[in-house]
């Protein structure tokens, strides 16, 4: 019997019940969507709900002395199920995936009594299973074999430790998250329990032993379509921490186009004469000599050249991650440290990250609303300007091929500061862009219409 609970929860964390209602899905067929129309218990109201019921293969719980992989004639079977020839057959049965859990050691105390509860939960996309609960032991061992249907290589296991808290909501210990790519079959390992956020580690570490058996064929193929959605996500609240984090992330990236440009616009300004000769012939080679089929080929000549930078140890993966910790490290510090100072001092420490979004915000909102004003007509003369622009546009690549034109522009550029050493650098498009008026603008620019003697709005102020 399926029991189904439908609930309303709004942003005050309060929750109320809706209605009841149950399912016999023995009475269903099996292998086809069964649509039905539930009547709430008790409540008005009804549910509209899509069911299939179909066997569900892969996922298991056992003990170490039977686990699917240790048996020679079983494993051969699955690897068999999910080798080349076997690629199109059942395209969404990706791999499978066996996790022994083994011990813990050292975890945190959650009780008076310096014990814990602990169970631990394996999730896999929506799939979800868990051990069970070993009581007042900080050095469980659970010694079980789970099982699970891999439906895309690129999710990550998540294991998570609880103390059971009797009819109360269990306690956090510990968690960890595990891509599935990253697993090395059939090795014991050691892993550090993390905060919830996986951000900075926990007490206690987690013994598993992980196997994967996936086909790289399917595996591909899935990459291409759209994630699984999970059925539970976790409310996000506002953070401090978390925003201005993502400023950081944004401010770098940032940078580094700034950084590009910058480079490009020395080369046009010619401030080193040799780069900028090397970057003239550069452009000038590629662009005559440019075909269709180079552009994925010079993406490719970019992935070869970043793997030989991580296989020579010039370029460590991990660092930008390395440098992300260490900056939410330094705003747990300066979190910890604002607790100590008054209410002024924090309240001005956000409203510095919020200006800086605040800022972001503004001149993405603008560039956007210069753009549709300009084809609304909001300012008659730039849209007709422009109008002639792509109206001579149109004309000039009817006839002339675009590799010319981009030659003339890049030659243009290039020479630009030579024949005018006091020339100004600029972007056309983004000049004319900064004339059309945003949205804002267009309020503040805006005449105001003189009030009548019997404007209602005038009457008011007249009375006060």
């Amino acid at each position: 019997m399926l029991d189904i609970e439908v609930w309303r929860k709004d942003n005050k964390k309060h929750e109320e019940l809706l209605g009841t209602c149950q399912v016999d899905i023995t009475a269903l067929p099996t292998k086809q969507t069964n649509c039905l129309e539930l009547p709430l218990e008790k409540h008005p109201g009804s549910l509209l709900m899509l069911i299939a019921v179909a066997p569900c293969t892969g996922v298991s719980i056992s003990d170490l002395c039977v686990c699917p992989l240790g048996d020679p004639s079983e494993r051969q079977q699955i690897s068999q199920r999910y080798c080349i020839k076997n690629s199109f057959q059942d395209i969404k049965d990706i791999g499978f995936l066996q996790v022994k859990v083994l011990k813990a050691v050292d975890l945190l105390a959650a009780d008076f009594a310096g014990k814990s509860d602990p169970f631990c939960v394996l999730e896999l996309g929506n799939d979800s299973l868990q051990t069970h609960t070993v009581y007042k032991n900080l050095n469980p061992e659970w010694n079980k074999v789970f099982t699970f249907p891999i439906k895309d290589i690129h999710d990550v296991l998540e294991v998570t430790v609880f103390d059971e808290d009797g009819d109360k909501p269990p306690d956090f210990l510990g968690k960890v998250a595990i891509p599935l790519l990253s697993i090395r079959n059939g090795k014991q390992s050691c892993y550090t329990l993390k905060n919830k956020d996986l951000e900075r580690a926990s007490k206690g570490v987690i013994y598993l032993e992980l196997d994967v058996l996936f086909n790289p064929v399917k595996a591909s193929i899935r990459t291409f379509k759209p994630r699984e959605k999970r059925f539970t996500e976790e409310n996000r609240k506002f953070s401090k921490k978390i925003l201005s984090r993502n400023v950081d992330r944004v401010k770098k990236i940032t940078m580094a186009i700034w950084n590009t440009i910058q480079f490009l616009r020395s080369c046009f300004l010619w401030e080193s004469t040799v780069k900028s000769v090397i970057a003239f012939v550069v452009f000038v080679v590629t662009v005559w000599s440019m075909e269709l089929y180079m552009l994925p080929l010079a993406l490719l000549v970019l992935f070869a050249y970043n793997f030989s930078l991580i296989k020579t140890g010039k370029v460590n993966n991990t660092q930008d991650a390395q440098e992300l910790m260490g900056l939410d490290e330094d705003e747990d510090e300066d979190d910890k440290e604002s607790e100590k100072k008054g209410l002024i001092d924090r309240i001005h420490m956000v409203q510095e990250v919020i200006i800086a979004v605040q800022s972001i915000l503004e001149e993405i909102a603008s560039f956007g609303e210069r753009i549709k004003n300009t084809f609304n007509w909001t300012v008659p003369f730039l849209s007709v300007l422009a109008c002639m622009v792509l109206a001579a546009a149109t004309v000039i690549l009817y006839f002339i091929p675009l590799r010319y034109i981009v030659l003339i522009w890049g030659i243009n550029k290039f020479t630009k500061k030579l024949r005018n050493p006091y020339a100004i650098d600029n972007n056309e498009l983004l000049d004319f862009l900064s004339r059309v008026p945003s949205d804002v603008q267009k309020v503040q620019h805006a005449e105001l219409k003189p009030y009548s003697s019997s404007s209602p709005i005038r009457k008011k102020r007249s009375a006060l």
